[in-house]
């Protein structure tokens, strides 16, 4: 495909060789035609999922896998950072009527702390500069709940943690965020605009906002008090047509909801017929009014330049620029000027890698060196030590080496009795948002681990839970993982050194889970019996589809999962005797990922 820059290039060259050969003029009938259906260009740029990643991130986060051409094997390129996104992407970017840059959610929230301490204010500020014009909410929006949304959206100070700065306040988002399906339940209007339209060379363009149906499931029920989320399909169709009965025919939906492509490569195009892409996207693009024309997502974290048939069958482009800003997706399209419509044959996407080796955009330096000093005190701080990375986000087992460390130290933090008395501890697989890397990452030192990379892992400061559950609902609980809402997208709980037990994921559903082999402390688990179980407060609430949590009892409120974390690696690393990487022998895996068939 050629790209807008490319494309101009290729024009210049045509030019230039039409001066030297012979000029092809179109016939009569293509020049009536043409002037029939004078067409403009427009090209959207896209980011999703960025999580206040404004330093380049560390560890497998801050890579991309692509095909390196001069051997044909799948290499991790570094990737990201708003220093090298900023200047990519006004690279990129044709004239401003031309261009349009969007997001499809989660730009904040699980953030770094050079993010997260200011309450996501910097990385706010940082796609004003980038010039985002409009976004879709995510689900982690919603981690402070509505209210913090909405100051996200007009501005003014926090109103526990006041003005970061004397003199400062701050200024709210120059740009548009979208909550169309995401409605206040008692007066059923949204939370947030449902969609944003703007011209592009007299034409109207509409952009429509919405997050997956399921937040409500993978956000603490303090965040989502008080609304509801509505089917992504029935919301999107319903502003459609009121967008088009207002003269509106050129429209975009951004979803905060993703697919799963058969390749993990960053410009992968699923085929001709998006065969070769999976997950809840798929469904819900065969489904959305053909009226939309192109379709932003988000939420998964993949790569994908697809093309998926819409309900007449015609292909629309469907995109994903991964997440932390480590790509980004131009879409170049043309409007037709008569009809007002995007012509959809037009619509090109590709996937572009922001790659390190740019020059970083000064603007954005300063706006990150201004809140890393501002953090540093407290996140330059060693908190402990390991021997070699150790991987979480960037682990593609079902049992990563930092779930067992991080669930090992909810137990010790949750097992005294004053504590709550925990026997086992659980961890969400989603919960983990980086590595622990060895290499430093600043002037620290190499193996040391400082409270800013801990807090990347564990952003969220869930307070941890210690609640009472039967023998049979602790066996639920694993049966969970792969039945129910989990069923299509297992999510593999990360144990605690004292709990093994069998997946055989040559099975469907529950039956996953071999009973049989369930073992706490060596023994098996008696359904009658009770156990007090540790976990944070999204999961003890039933979050991720864990109903057997939520029907615990007896809970005990403990400190966050941050402070236990950062607590264990005081406590069980130093310089000399610093924490190894576990085995990773707790779940025995038959069949799909692992080598056991």
């Amino acid at each position: 495909m050629l790209t807008v820059r490319s494309r101009r290039t290729a024009l210049a060259v045509v030019a230039a060789a039409g001066l030297l050969g012979t000029v092809v003029v179109p016939t009569a009938a293509q020049a009536a035609d043409a002037k029939r259906h004078k067409t403009v260009n427009l090209q959207l740029l896209a980011i999703n999922d960025f999580h206040g990643n404004l330093e380049p991130p560390a560890g497998s986060s801050g890579t991309i896998k692509e095909i390196d051409p001069a051997t044909g094997k799948e290499v991790a390129t570094p990737a990201g950072g708003i220093e090298y996104l900023a200047t990519e992407l006004r690279k990129a970017r044709i004239p401003a009527d031309d261009s349009i840059t969007v997001a499809a959610g989660d730009i904040i929230g699980a953030s770094p702390l050079t993010s997260a301490l200011f309450h996501d204010e910097p990385t706010i500020e940082a796609m004003d500069k980038l010039g985002l014009d409009v976004t879709s909410v995510g689900n982690h929006e919603f981690d402070e709940g509505a209210q913090e949304l909405r100051r996200m959206q007009d501005g003014g100070c926090h109103p526990t943690d006041g003005c970061y700065e004397p003199g400062r306040t701050f200024k709210g988002a120059n740009f548009n965020y979208l909550s169309a399906n995401v409605t206040d339940e008692k007066t059923g209007k949204p939370l947030l605009a449902p969609y944003w339209v703007t011209k592009s060379q007299g034409v109207k363009v509409g952009f429509i906002g919405v997050t997956l149906e399921g937040t409500p499931n993978i956000v603490t029920a303090e965040g989502v008090k008080g609304l509801k989320f509505a089917n992504e399909v029935t919301t999107i169709n319903k502003y459609a047509a009121e967008l088009k009965a207002k003269g509106v025919n050129s429209i975009v939906a951004l979803i905060h909801e993703g697919g799963y492509p058969a390749s993990s490569v960053y410009n992968y195009d699923c085929g001709a017929a998006g065969q070769g892409i999976s997950g809840p996207i798929v469904d819900i693009a065969k489904k959305i009014d053909p009226a939309v024309g192109a379709i932003v997502t988000g939420h998964t974290h993949n790569a994908y330049a697809c093309s998926i048939p819409d309900p007449n069958g015609v292909p629309r482009s469907v995109t994903s620029a991964a997440s932390f800003g480590r790509l980004f997706t131009e879409i170049d399209m043309k409007l037709d000027k008569t009809t007002g419509e995007i012509v959809r044959p037009s619509v090109k996407a590709e996937n572009h890698v922001v790659r390190r080796t740019v020059e970083k955009a000064s603007d954005m330096t300063a706006l990150v060196d201004h809140y890393s000093k501002l953090a540093a005190p407290i996140a330059n701080r060693p908190v402990g030590y390991v021997a070699s990375d150790i991987n979480g986000r960037g682990s593609s087992d079902l049992e990563k080496p930092l779930g067992d460390v991080i669930a090992d130290s909810q137990l010790a933090g949750l097992a005294p009795a004053d504590k709550g008395g925990a026997q086992v501890a659980f961890m969400n697989p989603g919960g983990i948002r980086s590595d622990l890397v060895y290499k430093a990452s600043g002037g620290e030192g190499d193996g040391v681990v400082t409270y800013g990379e801990a807090f990347t892992v564990q952003p969220f400061t869930n307070m941890m839970q210690v609640k009472t559950l039967t023998g049979a609902q602790l066996i639920q609980l694993l049966q969970q993982q792969v039945s129910g809402s989990n069923a299509a997208a297992p999510k593999v709980l990360q144990v605690s050194s004292n709990l093994h037990y069998t997946l055989d994921m040559r099975k469907t559903g529950a039956d996953r889970v071999v009973v049989d082999s369930v073992r706490l402390n060596g023994a098996p688990v008696d359904p009658a019996a009770t156990y007090r179980v540790a976990a944070n407060e999204f999961l003890a609430g039933g979050g991720d589809g864990f109903p057997a949590f939520a029907a615990g009892t007896d809970k005990l409120v403990g400190a966050s999962d941050l402070d236990v974390f950062v607590a264990y690696l005081s406590a069980h690393s130093t310089a000399a005797s610093p924490l190894q990487a576990p085995a990773r022998d707790r779940i025995k895996i038959i069949g799909p990922g692992s080598d056991i068939d």
